[in-house]
């Protein structure tokens, strides 16, 4: 069979109304809003978790991230991150014959054993975690500082790469891919840094923006896409090669110029906001152009639909969450989400569950830091996107039902909030004597961005 080139590429922080295409009224995307005319824009894509390292990990494995045992966020020189064992898209693609490579942001576990050559990944060039993590481990330990190193496969090639200039760098990598293996088949996984804060935009985004650096840096991205596909005209491979451009998670929306709208909630939370992003997937001649889907698909889908557009399926051995959602991609008569429920974890406390058009929020976290809060919150999403109207007291057969659905996630997945310890779960990666993959001389001289700060300055260059 024909085997198509995969382009991923996946966003740090973008939120659902963060393209014009997705109604925002001052982000300018037309590469991206051009994708979505030429394929189909889904409208209820999730991710599996509403921060990082969680949601990378899921969508790698197909796999919820607690059942890989990463459900938060790591940090340089953390002694955890994705196992070894665990089987990836990339693992999956590569035993077809596909040249592997990611460019940007790994944030999967910084030590030798967990890095992207050690899951599939031919090549690697990026940051091994978000761009804002100079420091070893939480904001209160600012004083053991650490460099933000750029890696070349497993080797630190620069300590403390300028990143206002990195973005492109990261462009000029993925054309030279494209280039070398025109041939094909290829893979490649482009995970932006943009628009995690703090925000390093060039010049020429910075001025042109409507929305500020936030604008700049969407701007930023939509330039990237609109490189990507002029070189796949250019090699002749535009026609058989897939597309797909997502977000990892939710806007953190805090006054930066980031937005979720018309979902409720941020990144860090399982309101829709945080976990509902956009998705799109072109593929032309073979995507009906101009489509627009909005039944429910996730971020662990991937594997297993990559795996039986190539040829094989996914791994038999173990459980996979994802399921194949090629029929919808490709628009197949009669086709529907092949989810009957999807289950919302932060960090390992099951705060909301969902089947169909229903969900059931029994308990929410304003913090990472802070204790959940129990809530009895139902929302119909085919009628209340934003979930502004809570239907708990009217529906109490659905409020049962969706209990019994949360009882099935624990008993797989585990629950602190309940004491559920979960069967489910599989070994996380874990090393004896973690060490940061580069630090600085004690008395080095260096500059560290504030850390998560809501008024975090822009930078350009």
């Amino acid at each position: 069979m024909n085997k198509p080139n995969i382009i991923l590429i996946n966003c740090d922080d973008l939120g659902y109304g963060d393209l014009a295409c997705y109604g925002s009224p001052v982000n300018k995307t037309p590469y991206l809003d051009k994708m979505a005319e030429e394929g189909v824009r889904f409208t209820d894509y999730h991710v599996m978790s509403p921060v990082c390292s969680a949601s990378r990990a899921a969508m790698l494995t197909g796999c919820y991230p607690q059942r890989v045992g990463i459900n938060g966020v790591l940090f340089p020189g953390d002694a955890i991150g994705l196992s070894p064992d665990e089987i990836t898209l990339a693992d999956v693609l590569k035993g077809q014959g596909y040249r592997t490579k990611i460019v940007g942001k790994w944030h999967c576990g910084d030590q030798p054993e967990f890095l992207p050559t050690h899951h599939g990944f031919d090549e690697y060039y990026g940051l091994p975690y978000s761009n804002d993590m100079g420091i070893q481990g939480k904001p209160e330990n600012l004083h053991k500082r650490v460099p933000l190193p750029l890696l070349r496969d497993e080797d630190v090639i620069q300590e403390q790469p300028d990143q206002r200039g990195l973005t492109e760098r990261y462009t000029e990598e993925c054309v030279r891919f494209i280039r070398d293996q025109k041939e094909g088949p290829f893979f490649l996984y482009l995970a932006h840094m943009y628009v995690h804060v703090p925000l390093f935009v060039p010049n020429r985004f910075l001025k042109q923006a409507e929305n500020g650096g936030y604008g700049g840096a969407v701007e930023c991205i939509d330039w990237v896409a609109g490189v990507i596909f002029d070189e796949l005209q250019r090699q002749g491979l535009d026609d058989n090669t897939m597309v797909i451009f997502t977000s990892d998670n939710g806007s953190r929306a805090r006054g930066e110029g980031g937005s979720n709208a018309p979902l409720r909630g941020t990144k860090f939370q399982t309101w829709e906001g945080g976990q509902r992003v956009p998705c799109i997937v072109r593929y032309p001649g073979k995507v009906p152009a101009g489509r627009i889907c909005d039944d429910l698909v996730t971020s662990m889908d991937f594997m297993p639909t990559f795996a039986r557009m190539t040829g094989t399926t996914e791994p038999q051995d173990r459980v996979i969450d994802g399921k194949d959602i090629s029929p919808l991609i490709f628009g197949d008569e009669g086709a529907t989400s092949p989810h009957e429920s999807f289950w919302y974890y932060r960090l390992d406390n099951l705060e909301a569950v969902r089947r169909g058009k229903w969900k059931l929020h029994f308990a929410k976290g304003k913090a990472f830091d802070k204790a959940d809060e129990g809530v009895d919150e139902l929302y119909d999403l085919d009628q209340d996107i934003g979930e502004e109207h809570n239907l708990f007291d009217d529906h109490p057969e659905i409020v049962e039902a969706l209990k019994a659905e949360a009882e099935r996630a624990r008993q797989d997945l585990g629950d602190v909030l309940t004491g559920d310890e979960g069967s489910g779960k599989r070994e996380v990666g874990r090393v004896e004597n973690p060490k940061p993959l580069a630090t600085y001389d004690e008395n080095h001289p260096y500059i560290v961005a504030a850390y998560d700060t809501p008024d975090t300055k822009v930078m350009g260059g």
